[in-house]
């Protein structure tokens, strides 16, 4: 609602639909309300909107629940919604409507809880003044609000009408933890029930009137264009309305999916290579290599001096007499989502319309409208259920080319990127090479740490480059949360190096960390084991006394049963990190026979989120995150040829099937801190904690992913 007047007619038209965040003022002032619209029907049912895409990982639910308990709902009655693509939705943490950087609950957590209290406080002010009692002498309980003197009770949607005239209250008391009644609380899914009865809608299952499907190939090298092109073959086959031409693509609508596609597959469409990419794999990995050899972009902390990081590694490694160096090195990754790229639109009369499976509807509407030449907020954009997500859908390149495809066509089209498409043509995780080097004084203490990275950044590609000036100072993409944010390395300096790839690239689930984590971890193992110092107490030992990152080690060595003995032939590695506001750490217990078969027996894991909102929802999320990055440690690689992605579908792009899958337990340690992520914040530190178990089996330090290509196999 863009002023109160407007929110009042709402409000006559039926129900109330609490502009929760709103601020007082004149009648016409404008309303900025932070996110979270509650809408209460005449029948007492209540819908909560989201503003977060579901991608699988149950934000949505979070969020009702914050909600649920700040207002104190009944649950029975609650429904969710994705909210409207509107100014009052946007996420506060991230300044734009989007899912990203698991910061769904973290990043809006106190403005919900606010947005919830407020809402209650005018329901109380409604009831206070139609008893004319105090408001101080009332009280809500599952849906209504009670006065406490005369046992008088009046349900929520019978307050409707003067609820929305009451003033919003600035700074409203927050319900206090102990009356929580569904925060801190395994609540089922609200999303579940459709998914399971076929009901809910992907972007995949959206059918409008008169809608025609279409099918794509973009150029297979990377930056060529379409040169020439016979449509004729494609024209001439039944069904077949359309064959579009694109800068680097050709499309063909028809009236089913199947029959655009059989009808794409008999083009040869000639293509223009003249500014396209030639990157290879092999080449590319020397380039890195070469790469380290400079110097490159130094790393500087928040009010760090160049000069006083400089002096103080010069200094360290001046009195280090022995040196320990390690390099590892990770490969292209694809997104690899369940749910291939597509998008429905519908462009007419200057106005576009478009269902799509996003991350990011607020970047798809700002390129959409530039693609199509009209206005931004002449764009509507509808946000469907995704299967997966994992960074893919924060690109809007398969949003822009529906719409370019429906204005072509005259009609509703629906874009479907084939399996091969949606791995030749994705946005990639960066291949790096990082470097790891310590120095150790006369007694053996270490004295100096220095990490360097090579990679692409992730600015030069994504969301149309937009963020390319971020590379400077230094890639923050490539950076990531370095090791020193948990522990106290001596004389530690940072050093990155940007090196083309000639591949787009894209987030990846935990981005940076994906490589960083791999690294540093790994070399911390290394540490310890120099220093003759058992992984856990080494870490602690780097670790400020008394710190989440302490207490966290503390319960996953108890939850891990490390100091107890391992059964025969079984071996134990363990890995920890930081982001997005969250510790966490696993402990990976494997064999290895002579055949260099591996069987993951289990991974243990804790984590301190800060107040799981859904503890549920963590454990999915973290058991998600841990398969997730084991199909990325042992198998996971896109190499490139000539520009060209040589992977084509799961035969060659292998995913962890659910018999090489271990046991997995997570524990949450409880915690009033305010909350982090959960969606990325497993993957980082798995494919390390698997190294760590792998060299206690076998002796051998695994330096390079993926562990197949060393020789490996998962029994």
């Amino acid at each position: 609602m863009s002023s109160r007047r407007d929110f009042l007619k709402t409000l006559a038209a039926g129900g109330l639909l609490v502009a929760i965040g709103g601020r007082a003022g004149a009648a016409d002032a404008p309303l900025t309300p932070p996110p979270g619209w509650v809408r209460i029907a005449p029948d007492g049912s209540v819908t909560i909107l989201s503003n977060t895409s579901e991608l699988g990982q149950g934000t949505g639910t979070a969020i009702a629940q914050m909600l649920a308990d700040e207002m104190d709902l009944d649950w029975r009655t609650v429904r969710i919604e994705m909210a409207p693509l509107e100014q009052q939705f946007i996420n506060p943490g991230w300044g734009e409507y989007a899912t990203y950087g698991s910061g769904g609950v973290a990043r809006q957590f106190a403005q919900l809880r606010k947005a919830g209290a407020q809402a209650r406080a005018m329901l109380i002010g409604a009831a206070a003044q139609q008893w004319q009692v105090p408001a101080a002498e009332c009280d809500t309980q599952a849906g209504a609000v009670l006065h406490g003197p005369s046992g008088r009770k009046l349900a929520y949607a019978s307050l409707a009408g003067q609820a929305a005239a009451q003033p919003v209250p600035a700074d409203p008391p927050l319900m206090p933890k102990e009356r929580w009644r569904h925060m801190g609380k395994d609540v089922a899914r609200l999303d579940l029930p459709g998914k399971t009865d076929g009901s809910a809608v992907y972007g995949i299952d959206v059918k409008l009137p008169g809608m025609l499907y279409a099918a794509i190939r973009q150029c297979p090298h990377f930056g060529g264009t379409l040169a020439a092109l016979d449509a004729q073959p494609a024209l001439a086959r039944r069904g077949v309305k359309k064959v579009v031409r694109l800068p680097g693509a050709v499309a063909v609508v028809a009236d089913s999916y199947w029959r655009a596609q059989q009808a794409l597959n008999v083009l040869k469409p000639e293509w223009d290579l003249g500014a396209a990419s030639r990157h290879s794999s092999a080449p590319y990995r020397a380039m890195l290599h070469e790469a380290m050899r400079e110097e490159g972009d130094l790393v500087l902390s928040r009010n760090a001096k160049a000069e006083d990081v400089n002096a103080a590694h010069n200094a360290g490694a001046a009195r280090a007499v022995a040196w320990l160096e390690r390099s590892y090195s990770v490969p292209l990754l694809a997104h690899a989502t369940m749910e291939p790229m597509n998008g429905t639109a519908s462009v007419k009369d200057g106005k576009a319309e478009l269902w799509l499976p996003t991350q990011a509807p607020d970047l798809a509407r700002t390129y959409v409208g530039k693609a199509l030449g009209i206005e931004r907020d002449a764009v509507t954009i509808h946000i469907t259920l995704s299967g997966g997500g994992f960074g893919r859908r924060i690109e809007a390149d398969f949003a822009v080319q529906a719409a370019l495809l429906a204005q072509q066509a005259g009609a509703p089209v629906k874009l479907l990127w084939s399996r091969e498409e949606d791995m030749r043509r994705g946005y990639h995780r960066p291949a790096a090479l990082l470097r790891l080097r310590a120095g150790f004084d006369a007694a053996g203490a270490l004295a100096a740490v220095r990490m360097d990275s090579a990679s692409d950044s992730v600015y030069n590609y994504s969301r149309f480059a937009m963020d390319k000036q971020y590379t400077k100072p230094f890639d923050g993409s490539a950076v990531g949360v370095p090791p020193t944010r948990c522990y106290a390395l001596p004389a530690f300096i940072r050093r990155t190096h940007t090196v083309e790839a000639g591949v787009p690239l894209g987030y990846w689930r935990s981005v940076a960390a994906s490589q960083n984590d791999f690294a540093s971890e790994s070399f911390i193992d290394e540490l310890a084991l120099r220093a003759g110092a058992d992984p856990f107490d080494y870490r602690r030992g780097l670790m400020k006394p008394g710190s989440r990152e302490r207490a966290l080690l503390d319960r996953l060595e108890a939850a891990s049963g490390w100091r107890a003995a391992a059964a025969p032939g079984r071996h134990r590695g363990m890995a920890f990190a930081w982001a997005n506001g969250t510790c966490i750490g696993h402990v990976v217990e494997l064999s290895v026979d002579a055949q260099s078969r591996v069987t993951l027996h289990r991974v243990a894991t804790a984590l301190d989120c800060g107040i799981a909102v859904n503890p549920r929802n963590v454990r999915g999320q973290v058991e998600g995150g841990i398969i997730f990055a084991l199909t990325a440690a042992f198998y996971g690689e896109i190499t490139v040829k000539d520009g060209a992605v040589e992977q084509a579908n799961f035969t060659d792009y292998r995913l962890l099937s659910l018999a090489e899958t271990p046991a997995i337990s997570v524990t949450i340690l409880d915690s009033n801190e305010a909350p982090g992520g959960v969606g990325e914040e497993a993957v980082g530190p798995l494919a390390p904690a698997l190294a760590n178990a792998l060299f206690a089996a076998t002796g051998k330090r695994y330096t390079a992913l993926p562990l197949a290509k060393a020789g490996l196999r998962l029994a």
